[in-house]
């Protein structure tokens, strides 16, 4: 990870495991091809640039190696221009997407509701199109896509109905998996 608090509080639970503060796209403590898999938990999103990522796990990845990420859905998550709606008429819990294939870039507040001290990150909004090109540009093919719902429930209450519909219907994550199939740059 590139922040040194989160690999700390890791260290903290485990401290068998070798953990190094690094940027994901120069993974300078790792050889070619060491490993069999690499795995992203919400952190693409907020990378500026994929593509050197795809291509730094594809050098340590040994053939065949597997890239599995999970990400904010790109279709129905996007900063500034996503949001829940409900249509009183029909009683409908809506989500409303106000751009989808402009890549966009998007402050997002981390303590909403904290007075002072506030912490942010950036999120930075690609389309699928642009996940599976960069991953392919990286010597991967993507075999498989998961689409993950929340399984929040509303409190008791006029629109908990339609609300937790909605929620069954548009999935808030995405999870995939790639194979290493190629070295960067070899694919056309």
């Amino acid at each position: 990870d590139s922040s040194s608090a989160l690999i700390q509080k890791a260290r903290s639970y485990d401290d068998r495991i070798s953990y190094h503060v690094t940027p994901a796209d120069r993974l300078a403590f790792a050889a070619d091809g060491i490993f069999t898999a690499v795995f992203a938990a919400l952190s693409l999103q907020n990378m500026e640039h994929i593509e050197p990522v795809f291509r730094e796990a594809s050098r340590v990845l040994a053939p065949k190696g597997r890239f599995v990420g999970v990400l904010n859905h790109p279709a129905f998550r996007i900063p500034g221009h996503s949001s829940w709606g409900f249509d009183e008429a029909q009683r409908v819990q809506y989500r409303r997407i106000d751009s989808y294939l402009s890549a966009s870039r998007r402050e997002i507040d981390m303590t909403p509701g904290k007075q002072g001290g506030k912490e942010f990150t950036v999120s930075f909004h690609r389309s699928l199109q642009d996940y599976a090109k960069a991953l392919r540009a990286g010597g991967f093919a993507l075999i498989r896509i998961e689409e993950w719902i929340s399984h929040r429930e509303s409190q008791p209450g006029p629109r908990a109905v339609a609300e937790n519909a909605a929620r069954k219907e548009f999935p808030l994550f995405l999870a995939f998996e790639a194979i290493k199939i190629a070295h960067p740059g070899s694919l056309a």
